[in-house]
């Protein structure tokens, strides 16, 4: 029987003119405020059904310091969290990661993990993009203009083509595009 094959997808809640945060990294404008009652309703059932699937998370160090600050939704699954900087953590899922990210992902993650979910940041996204390690990627797109912050994309050196997979409206106004990156 064949194995599953291990995805990565690059996850990020972005406001509708492409920042990930605020100049200061702030992320209070994710919650959002919008209203479409067509939309799809997001349950608490359904969030926990869907981060079931999720096997490894992985980031890089601002969002693991903006995940703490928030509350921590990653529970017990692995979390590696690619640094340079000394951190230390007191919960036992994190390992932090300062090496080849190549490595990491294609020897390490894609070998344990089915299902490895890239939560931020930029710089890592842009990474794994470069390096052709990512499978999909799910864009929230949040229903406000920051007008200034951390821009999701910066500059690639390169053109990526994606197959949109899936489009969902949700009733607060966010809007999630699913894409499959062509390879």
């Amino acid at each position: 029987m064949n194995k599953p094959v291990s995805q990565l997808t690059i996850h990020m809640v972005t406001s509708l003119d492409g920042f990930v945060a605020k100049n200061d990294g702030g992320v209070s404008w994710m919650h959002s405020t919008g209203h479409y009652p067509a939309g799809t309703e997001l349950t608490e059932e359904a969030i926990a059904h869907f981060l079931e699937k999720i096997d490894c998370y992985l980031m890089g160090s601002r969002t693991y310091e903006q995940a703490l600050m928030l509350g921590w939704p990653y529970g017990d699954k692995p979390v590696i969290v690619l640094t340079h900087r000394q951190l230390t953590s007191s919960k036992n899922n994190v390992r932090f990661y300062a090496g080849d990210l190549r490595g990491l992902i294609k020897e390490d993650l894609k070998t344990q993990y089915q299902n490895i979910w890239l939560v931020g940041g930029p710089s890592l996204v842009q990474d794994c993009l470069h390096l052709q390690l990512a499978d999909s990627i799910v864009l929230t797109i949040a229903p406000v203009v920051l007008g200034k912050g951390v821009a999701f994309f910066k500059q690639l050196d390169q053109e990526q083509q994606l197959s949109l997979k899936a489009v969902t409206a949700y009733q607060d106004g966010m809007v999630e595009l699913t894409y499959t990156i062509n390879k």
